[in-house]
């Protein structure tokens, strides 16, 4: 039996303006995914699959034939057809690794909700990747697309700067230990976003406005550095503003937090999915003002970040 693990992530800086090269701050996350490959029992001539939710429970299932990878009996054929996608192009890339599928049972299981949208989809891609020793930003680019700043945090142990150079991925360890990060919150809004139409609608937006590339830069490696709550509040808001007017979309804090007393950032897409939250009043205040809002899902820095 072999077992593996990816983390899941999250951008605090950066969203979208990454895709052409802006320097990110990114965080992987504690929870993520694991994937275990052991014999089949049941089929031993063929290939299955079985993904678990945070609570073990099957969420997909699926058997294929060997070699040939034509499905005997899947639960989703949309999801099927996504990990058939990517398993063909790890053959493709190393047909060897298929040769030694024959008969096996792979068990993914999710460490979070699929709602939750801290990778579900990037942490398989990593995945596949290390089981078949095949490049993940080439798997990437070939199904789900984006940056892959994702993919990075995937395999990394702690936070990191993602920049793409000439469209390659580079990403960098670093060191982000703000004093204050106690004073953190990761709040779930409950409306998980869809990656390729984000993207979708940034590169139209981009045809007719140039993105702030060395502005997001800047404020990249200011809040990197920083260790005055004020001014990190300060920051967070201007990177808030910059984006607000490039993407032509209102802050989340604007649609849904003008009473919050601090700072609310929107990490990765815009409008769904974790945001940030940022303020010097007590974690049992904040975490009730949330909740009378709606939100109950609040988590701290320590408790979803791996550092």
């Amino acid at each position: 039996m072999r077992e593996l693990r990816a983390n899941g992530k999250l951008l605090l800086t950066g969203e979208y303006v990454v895709l052409d090269g802006a320097r990110a701050l990114a965080l992987p996350t504690r929870p993520g995914q694991t994937l275990r490959v052991q014999v089949a029992e049941a089929a031993p001539s063929d290939f299955s699959w079985q993904s678990l939710d945070e609570h073990g429970v099957p969420w997909f299932a699926g058997r294929w034939s060997w070699p040939t990878l034509n499905q005997i009996a899947v639960s989703d054929a949309s999801i099927a057809g996504y990990l058939e996608k990517l398993l063909r192009l790890a053959i493709a890339e190393n047909p060897d690794w298929w040769e030694t599928t024959q008969g096996v049972q792979v068990t993914t299981r999710l460490e979070f909700p699929r709602d939750w949208g801290l990778g579900s989809s990037s942490t398989l891609v990593s995945l596949l990747s290390q089981w078949s020793q095949v490049d993940a930003y080439a798997l990437l680019a070939a199904s789900f697309g984006g940056s892959g700043y994702d993919l990075a945090c995937a395999v990394a142990p702690g936070p990191l700067l993602f920049e793409r150079r000439a469209d390659t991925p580079q990403s960098t360890p670093v060191i982000f230990t703000p004093s204050f990060a106690e004073q953190l919150l990761f709040v779930y809004l409950g409306k998980k976003q869809n990656s390729r139409e984000g993207i979708a609608r940034y590169r139209e937006r981009k045809i007719t406005h140039d993105p702030p590339i060395a502005a997001i830069d800047a404020l990249t490696m200011d809040l990197l550095t920083c260790q005055d709550f004020d001014h990190f509040q300060e920051l967070l808001l201007a990177h808030e503003r910059l984006l607000e007017g490039f993407l032509d979309i209102p802050r989340v804090q604007e649609q849904y937090f003008r009473t919050y007393p601090g700072v609310v950032k929107s990490l990765g897409a815009w409008g769904g999915d974790f945001v940030l939250a940022a303020s010097s009043q007590p974690l049992t205040a904040q975490r009730t003002y949330f909740e009378q809002q709606g939100y109950p899902t609040v988590l701290t820095y320590s408790e979803l970040i791996r550092s």
